[in-house]
């Protein structure tokens, strides 16, 4: 499934957040997802998640011992269930934890795992005939380990709907923002990723092996070129233009853009205008014609063009059904 063709859901189908924890987990992973869910960001009144952290009993995270909130029963009543990693993935998963999640997904929860939080995800037998993915170092155990599943190495993260997965690290905060996007849109998942510092979308179908997943901060030139370029997303601009701003060859942009983003500039590029295009349909009541001249894309034949081909929907039939959904919880933030 793309991770585009995705409509936002309401929100307080998905407002409560366990995070399913078990000794040996990665802290990262488990800190980046307490951290996009754990609080809103500033001016979203709309409801957030509940978040709880679940276990069978007092857990090592690293250096730490953490008391849950709950047991794992409690995995059960949760929307939506988080599954980080773990650093030992030559043992199997612990048998109540494994339990804990395909009860939980029984119940109707969505469930995502954080890198190596795949291999749980296998063993409960729900990535059978889905794809899925993990930390590229481990995609070759987890296809080995479970023929069923269709590992793809080469991801950030894969969405099947009601079971998503991702890659290590930065990937893992791919995927908490993209589920941010789908329960509450764009403008407020770009709010918590403008709050994290760090880049408002990577496409989950984007390589995970790159030099640089998330571009440095003093990354120079492309850490001054990617704001020059969001503010300017209106205008028509070229790989030429980005080279000429970054004071390179339109080849070394290239180059050093898939290395810092694992893609090339013209198709980052259009990834923004799109992404630029579902916040100002989620956000504003300006016509098609509008926002293809405010997201650079010229004419409403060449947004509709791209949207429909990116989104998998077009940009009206967009707008009606983030609007119907919205409008079901009143409290919902349409900023």
């Amino acid at each position: 499934m793309s991770v585009w063709n995705a409509m936002p859901r309401t929100i307080p189908d998905m407002a409560t957040v366990a995070l399913a924890v078990t000794d040996g987990m990665l802290h990262f992973e488990l800190s980046v997802a307490y951290e996009v869910f754990g609080s809103a960001p500033a001016g979203v009144t709309a409801p957030w998640y509940d978040v709880a952290l679940c276990g069978a009993d007092a857990v090592r995270v690293g250096r730490f011992l953490l008391e849950p909130d709950a047991g794992l029963d409690r995995l059960r009543c949760a929307d939506t269930v988080i599954v980080p990693g773990w650093a030992d993935v030559d043992e199997g998963p612990p048998a109540d934890l494994v339990d804990a999640v395909r009860a939980a997904h029984a119940a109707g929860a969505r469930v995502a795992s954080l890198c190596t939080g795949a291999f749980v995800l296998a063993a409960a037998g729900l990535l059978d005939g889905r794809r899925a993915t993990t930390h590229w170092a481990h995609t070759d155990v987890l296809a080995a380990r479970y023929p069923e599943v269709q590992v793809d190495p080469d991801v950030l993260y894969a969405d099947n709907g009601s079971v998503l997965t991702s890659a290590g690290k930065a990937a893992a905060l791919d995927l908490c923002l993209h589920l941010v996007r789908l329960d509450h849109g764009s403008a407020t998942a770009n709010a918590v990723a403008r709050r994290l510092v760090v880049a408002p979308h990577r496409a989950g179908g984007q390589a995970q092996f790159v030099t640089t997943p998330v571009p440095a901060r003093d990354d120079r030139p492309l850490a001054a070129l990617f704001p020059w370029v969001m503010e300017r997303l209106d205008q028509p601009l070229t790989v030429e233009d980005l080279a000429r701003q970054a004071r390179m060859s339109s080849r070394s942009l290239g180059r050093h853009f898939r290395a810092a983003t694992g893609t090339t500039p013209l198709q980052w590029l259009l990834t923004q205008r799109i992404r630029r295009a579902q916040e100002l349909l989620e956000t504003t009541d300006d016509g098609v014609d509008a926002i293809a001249t405010a997201t650079g894309m010229g004419t409403s034949t060449t947004l509709r063009r791209h949207f429909n081909r990116t989104v998998g929907v077009p940009p009206d039939t967009y707008r009606r059904t983030f609007r119907s959904r919205a409008d079901s919880d009143p409290s919902r933030l349409l900023e």
